[in-house]
């Protein structure tokens, strides 16, 4: 469904698939109205959840800015899904295992799929990434330059990858971005600018986007060498041939490998767009959308509990200290500076005391008053993020049994204030699906073509599928955010390597300087705009 007609650099090959073929104007159309139908329901989700919480936006240009938000949110999951999803239908189409036009629908439609069934899991992990008083201001203008810096600068940085092929992460990118603001942010309010971002959480992430592309490499050609072993059958080992299709049992096994990669890119790629989404509503109507006014029947009576099973803890924590004034800037330096010092809990023993009394005193999330939401939910939010950090926090030491009432106590936090509305998530399932059937050939060459020297096998095809199935989805389970590129390309060069194939090196030194490049180049965009947008808005 591509209509670009030729990319540079590719190889001629004789049993390269049919995929020259620009699209018709049918399916241009097609994709136009689907993607328009989507805004228009985002835009009839907002007006309803507006009308039914009686809240509403402060002007009209807020409103204005909530749309390009928004459409920018869902332009950056659009490009993600040609960016990133192309890796899963690359072995499909080189195998002959579907057409390429049936492959990226197929492909699309699981990633559709993914997104409906992802946890959020990995959207607030990759938010809490972000400057804790950033967040806390969403609304403000700081907050707006944070959410256009961000998602621009990995908007940019993914074209200009893709334009020349190369399998760059969109996970990657995003992260650098959000560090990127993260740095511009300290620097631009007069402190160090390591001191703007969660570097604990950074390190964990950065270390799942390593990991993950050696695992990719090894453990797929380890799984090719074992199916050569285990499964004695040349066909499956042999080069496709022109015209046509492999044998049934292993198009099934290589379409069921792209339908697993597919749904798992769409569970956890998916995510990001999400979590950057909820940010832009609560920034522009917290009233509607800074607490979780879902919550059942009985979530109040037990959040009562847990508070007071907390507080009890804390206030032991606190003993022989105490605070006057303002809790909440001495709790938002730990969470910022990682130290604990003797007001950090007495602090945070006030916080909790008032959160408690402000939901028994509303009896339900939903009668939080329109001018007590936003204060609400960032009291809700700087508390759970404190509890996050007191575990990373060297010297100190919580039994067991009070790590878990704490632990208990934040997962009633986090359900009053990290939930993603189901509209959310169908708009950024619809984008990531068109995103896979638009602008995919690029990436799809460099794979099939350019990593090893033979043409790719269905052995070869499933291994590096398979392994990548396994890692993305077991990353989801985590809430850690790794990269569909840098697992799938990884794994076909380790099935080359395994097969005696070789590779092209100057493909893998491309993709590497990709990868390095990333971090830094993300940052450096994203921190620019940041400066600009902070003066603009």
């Amino acid at each position: 469904m591509s209509s670009i007609s030729a990319v540079p650099g590719a190889t001629p090959n004789p049993s390269r698939p049919a995929i020259d073929h620009p699209s018709d104007k049918a399916t241009r159309y097609g994709v136009l109205a689907v993607g328009a139908v989507g805004l228009l329901f985002a835009a009839f989700s907002v007006w309803r959840d507006v009308d039914v919480s009686g809240g509403q936006a402060h002007s009209i240009l807020v409103y204005l800015l909530l749309a390009v938000a928004l459409v920018i949110a869902l332009g950056f999951e659009f490009v993600n899904g040609f960016h990133d999803t192309a890796n899963a239908v690359a072995t499909v189409i080189y195998t002959h295992s579907l057409i390429p036009n049936y492959a990226v629908v197929w492909s699309g439609f699981w990633n559709f799929l993914g997104v409906l069934t992802s946890t959020g899991a990995v959207a607030f992990g990759v938010i809490s990434l972000l400057p804790v008083e950033l967040i806390l201001q969403v609304s403000s203008s700081a907050g707006f330059a944070m959410v256009f810096s961000l998602l621009i600068a990995a908007i940019i940085w993914n074209l200009g990858t893709w334009w020349f092929g190369l399998p760059a992460s969109s996970s990657h990118t995003l992260i650098g971005s959000i560090i990127g603001v993260g740095v511009a942010n300290a620097m631009l309010n007069g402190r160090n600018g390591t001191s703007g971002v969660d570097w604990d959480q950074a390190y964990s992430i950065g270390k799942a986007l390593l990991i993950s592309p050696i695992v990719g490499f090894v453990f797929s050609g380890l799984l090719l060498l074992v199916m050569r072993f285990v499964v004695r059958k040349p066909e499956l080992y042999a080069e496709p041939k022109p015209g046509t299709t492999p044998p049934l049992w292993i198009r099934g096994l290589l379409i069921f490998t792209c339908t697993g990669v597919s749904f798992a890119h769409g569970s956890n790629d998916g995510q990001k767009g999400m979590g950057l989404i909820m940010l832009i509503l609560i920034g522009t109507v917290p009233t509607t959308y800074a607490l979780n006014r879902a919550v059942p029947d009985g979530f109040i009576p037990q959040f009562e509990q847990s508070s007071e099973a907390a507080s009890k803890i804390i206030d032991a924590k606190a003993s022989g200290y105490a605070i006057t004034g303002d809790p909440r800037p001495v709790v938002v330096s730990f969470v910022r500076d990682k130290k604990l010092d003797d007001g950090v809990y007495p602090s945070l023993a006030a916080l909790v005391r008032d959160i408690s009394a402000q939901v028994k005193g509303y009896g339900t999330l939903a009668n939080v008053p329109a001018n007590r939401v936003n204060n609400t939910r960032n009291d809700m939010y700087l508390a759970s993020e404190a509890l996050r950090t007191l575990p990373k926090v060297q010297d100190n030491q919580l039994a067991g049994d009070d790590a878990k009432t704490l632990a208990k106590y934040k997962s009633s936090l986090d359900t009053s204030t990290k939930f993603i509305p189901t509209w959310v998530k169908i708009v950024v399932a619809l984008a990531l699906g068109l995103g896979t059937m638009i602008g995919w050939k690029r990436i799809v060459v460099t794979v099939g073509e350019k990593i090893g020297k033979t043409h790719l096998n269905y052995g070869q095809g499933a291994s590096a599928e398979l392994v990548a199935m396994a890692t993305i989805a077991a990353a989801d389970q985590y809430g850690l955010p790794v990269s569909t590129t840098h697992v799938l390309s990884s794994g076909v060069a380790g099935t080359m390597a395994a097969n005696g194939s070789g590779v092209q090196m100057e493909t893998i030194r491309n993709i590497v300087l990709a990868w390095v490049l990333t971090l830094p180049c993300a940052m450096l965009l994203s921190g620019c705009l940041y400066f600009v947008f902070s003066h603009i808005f």
